[in-house]
């Protein structure tokens, strides 16, 4: 007897462990790992804001039953600005984390790598910032959908407003990289067919944060130009700014920028009076759905958002809502229902277009003003990205077959 019950002991044992076991790739299947990659260290402001908006989306997402019944998990890595680093952590964010789905990636050189390793490991990369038209022309695959406008887009909002002014002489001040080097080629293109009468006659390309400003505005200044188009930003943009000022440039110059400024230095908020930019009217923006965001946005971090929030939230919607359409975070089946997938973003209705794989996202563009010490944009438009997209003959001159098989 006591063999017996020796041997209905250790049956119900190995049955309790079987269904234990059973178990635990069904508890793993209720989430959905996303792994965000971005430049903490090396861009902290944007990169930080693009990890909070990014959170604040999983955190709305899972409070509303997740995704496919299952929990939405964010695994942050920091790239500190190095491709290479970006490499190894989306390698160990795919192989040790067991991520389905990549993010992130402020600087355009770090979002190429990236987009590599995604490729070789066939997994879906959003790509929420990064400018640079190779994400999805010359260097783009299946694997890889980019959120915000592209250099060609964002160049091409800028060529139409400078097209409409008697500015003939133009200057170039851009970092020496991946996105400035795209920006600058697109707005001369774009800006030549709309306006074949126009010259460049001096460009500097400062590498990125090592600006000599006293160089680069004097060089800019002999060159007598009647326009400037601005690639800089960030402390690099803020640090020419200020000179270009001390050298009064800008009373002869009118400036076009990629980027704007939010500076509340005096001096800097100065300098930026009227230069025409690509910008964020966050605290004039009332249309419910970004009001929404915003007050969402406060109430967790208990701050204004920057652009950089908007794109990580919206990266997440993305994300989450091609998982929906597609039924499952397989990846072959993620990338055609990306494919063509429309949502809401705090900015509107965005959608990616099938053959690019680039969003359809906007921007806004004014003319920058002071108000109490620091820098607001002023007669601002939101132009629908739609309007803006390369032509699909264009398209397919640049990305290859296979990134639209």
């Amino acid at each position: 007897m006591k063999h017996r019950a020796g041997w209905h002991w250790l049956a119900t044992f190995l049955t309790a462990s079987a269904m234990l076991l059973a178990s635990v790739p069904a508890l793993a299947a209720k989430e959905i790992r996303i792994g965000l990659i971005n430049s903490h260290g090396a861009r902290s402001s944007g990169a930080l804001a693009y990890r909070n908006g990014a959170t604040l989306a999983a955190a709305e997402i899972n409070a509303e039953g997740g995704v496919l019944g299952r929990q939405i998990v964010l695994v942050s890595r920091d790239d500190d600005g190095s491709a290479d680093d970006a490499v190894r952590n989306a390698r160990s964010l795919i192989n040790a984390d067991k991520v389905e789905v990549l993010t992130g990636s402020m600087l355009s050189n770090v979002a190429l790598a990236v987009a590599r390793t995604a490729a070789a490991t066939k997994t879906v990369f959003v790509v929420g910032d990064a400018l640079t038209d190779a994400i999805t022309l010359d260097k783009g695959n299946r694997y890889t959908f980019r959120l915000r406008p592209s250099t060609y887009m964002q160049a091409a909002m800028l060529a139409e407003q400078a097209a409409r002014l008697p500015l003939r002489r133009w200057a170039i001040i851009a970092p020496n990289y991946e996105y400035g080097q795209s920006a600058v080629a697109n707005f001369k293109l774009l800006l030549k067919e709309r306006r074949p009468d126009v010259s460049f006659v001096a460009e500097q390309w400062p590498a990125l944060g090592k600006m000599n400003a006293a160089v680069a505005v004097k060089a800019i200044k002999q060159a007598n130009p009647d326009a400037i188009l601005n690639v800089t930003f960030g402390a690099d943009m803020e640090a020419f700014a200020a000179e270009g000022r001390r050298e009064d440039l800008f009373s002869s110059a009118r400036v076009f920028s990629m980027s704007s400024s939010e500076s509340r230095d005096e001096a800097i908020s100065s300098a930026l009076n009227g230069w025409t930019v690509i910008g964020y009217p966050s605290e004039q923006l009332a249309t419910p759905e970004h009001q929404r965001f915003v007050e969402a946005y406060v109430k967790r971090f208990g701050e204004q958002p920057h652009l950089a929030s908007v794109f990580g939230y919206s990266a997440m919607l993305a994300i989450t809502a091609g998982i929906r359409k597609a039924g499952t975070d397989n990846s072959e089946k993620l990338v055609l229902a990306m494919r063509g997938l429309s949502l809401p973003t705090p900015l509107g209705p965005v959608m990616f277009r099938a053959l690019d794989q680039q969003s359809s996202m906007g921007a806004f563009i004014g003319t920058l003003t002071q108000k109490d010490g620091h820098t607001v944009l002023g007669s601002w438009r939101y132009l629908d990205g739609t309007g803006y997209m390369p032509a699909d003959t264009y398209v397919r001159g640049r990305r290859p077959a296979a990134a639209m098989r």
